[in-house]
This record gives C-alpha cells, structure tokens and sequence, in this order.
C-alpha cells in the first residue's frame, strides 16, 4: 500500500508548538534561531506581540518545528515515505524530507518567501464551505463581484478565496446574503492568486540561486497535483504563490495508485481531517 507523509502549512502554528522538540534538538534550535535572527524557542513559547500570526515569523518557526518532527521521526527509524506532500508552506518541509535541499537552504528559502509575502498586504482569504468552486464562480458573476480567486481546493466541501480588501467583503456581503457559511483567515495577504504576482517575479529571481537536487520519493506539486517533474521543482515553487492549493486532487491521486492510500500527518491533524472527508465524498 501506498504510505504518504504530510506537512501542514500556515494556519497550524499554535502557542507553545516545537517546545519539547526544541529541547531535543537544542544545537539545530540555536542554528535555526541564528540564521533567522531572533530565539525562535521563545517565539514560540511566548508569542509576544501575537508574532506567531505574522507571515514573516509564522512560516519559518512552522517550517521549522516540522523539519524537527521530521528528524524526530527519522530518529526512530519510522517507515519510509513511498511520496511526500505538503499543503503550501508543508510543501517545503515535504521537499525537506525527500532530500532535494538541507535544512539551511530550506529555511533560507523560507525565510525569504515569507518576507516576501509578509510586504504584500491589502488583501485576505476566506474558507467557504458547502459551495463548489463552480458554483462560487457563479454566484460572484450574477453579483457582479469581480476580482476573486480560487485559493485553495482543500475538499469538495471546503474551498479558499482570495482577493483584495474590497471584493473580499464584496464577497462576504454576497455569501451572507445567500446563506453561504464562510471563514475569514487569520492571514496576512491574498495568498496562492494573482495578487501575489509580484511576489511571484521576486521570489522567481530569488530561487535562480538555490540548487535543488532531485527528490528521493516522489514530491507531489501544489501546483499540478502531481509529482514534480524533473528540473522543474524551482518553477513551481515560483507558481504556488499565484495559483491553488489543488489538496484534493493530489489526495484522489494518490488514492488511485496500486494498493490505495496510507499516510501519516506530521505536527497536526488538519490534513489527516482533510483525506478523511475527501475519502467520504469518494
């Protein structure tokens, strides 16, 4: 059977996360903390001035404390993964494990995507529930609510939008009207849409000096809900700022392989939460 490891993203950080990892593993804390400029143990004991909600603190602590769980687990021997995935930020922790760059060049890569993302403010993001990615389309065109964009497909009963200030509580006022349920997120920007192009060219120009090698186990895109292809790890890393998280379809791809599907979710159980209802939706 098929096993698949896992890595969550933003929005799974918490208060108090990574603390008996990071008296494990005192020396990568300290490293980790070094490179990134700040103690990161007590970032995330203390969460002083609610940093931790931050884009720019948020995505390396997470990687992080991940990548710790991950050297944890391989500390035991656990089983190997046959594929890794991660949801937007996991992905980098599933491109960890998988070999194609060290802990260092990962955080870097990290710390400089969250800078990024972090100066482009203005917008948000919002989880819709019971309504299709076709039928939000089609509800936002009879209204006239323009500028909207498909975030994230994380089940067929659970999508993300993103967009500017504006037409995002455009869209709240149309999806209230309808009866719609929706979940306004704690994030920083508009991220995986077009509004984060700028981010994309930058991070694009950024990634030219980081040399990834090919994966040991199969790493399935965000971007194509596929393994990634050969030499093409650094243009879709570039791509997932602007285009959807396509969870579901890379879960049901998995799923279709010989044998059917084991996984194991690193550091959280959102995503373990996630194939449990793509599995029941079939």
């Amino acid at each position: 059977m098929t096993f698949a490891l896992m890595f969550p993203g933003q929005g799974s950080q918490f208060r108090g996360m990574g603390q008996d990892l990071f008296r494990s593993y005192p020396g990568l804390t300290q490293y980790a903390s070094d490179l990134l400029g700040y103690d990161l143990a007590a970032l995330c004991r203390d969460d002083p001035d609610d940093r931790l909600s931050r884009t720019e603190f948020t995505q390396p602590a997470l990687f992080t404390v991940n990548a710790l769980h991950l050297f944890e687990r391989e500390r035991r021997e656990e089983r190997p993964a046959d594929y890794y995935l991660g949801h937007s930020l996991g992905e980098y922790n599933a491109l960890l494990a998988a070999g194609v760059f060290d802990l260092e060049t990962g955080l870097r890569i990290v710390r400089r995507r969250a800078e990024l993302m972090a100066e482009a403010v203005g917008g948000g993001m919002t989880a819709v529930m019971n309504a299709p990615a076709a039928r939000l389309t089609e509800i936002f065109a009879e209204d006239d609510v323009e500028g909207v964009d498909i975030a994230a497909f994380n089940t067929d009963a659970q999508v993300v939008i993103a967009a500017s200030a504006q037409a995002l509580e455009a869209a709240h006022a149309v999806l209230r009207d309808r009866g719609v349920r929706f979940v306004p997120l704690r994030v920083g920007g508009a991220f995986h849409s077009r509004y984060m192009e700028p981010v994309r060219a930058e991070f694009s120009r950024f990634l030219q000096g980081i040399v990834f090698k090919e994966p040991r186990a199969p790493v399935v895109s965000n971007v194509t809900a596929r393994p990634h292809a050969p030499g093409q790890i650094r243009e879709r890393l570039a791509e997932q700022l602007v285009e959807p998280v396509r969870w579901t379809e890379s879960i049901r791809y998995l799923m279709s392989l010989e044998d059917g599907l084991e996984h194991q979710e690193i550091g959280g159980k959102d995503l373990t939460r996630m194939v449990a209802h793509i599995r029941a939706e079939g």
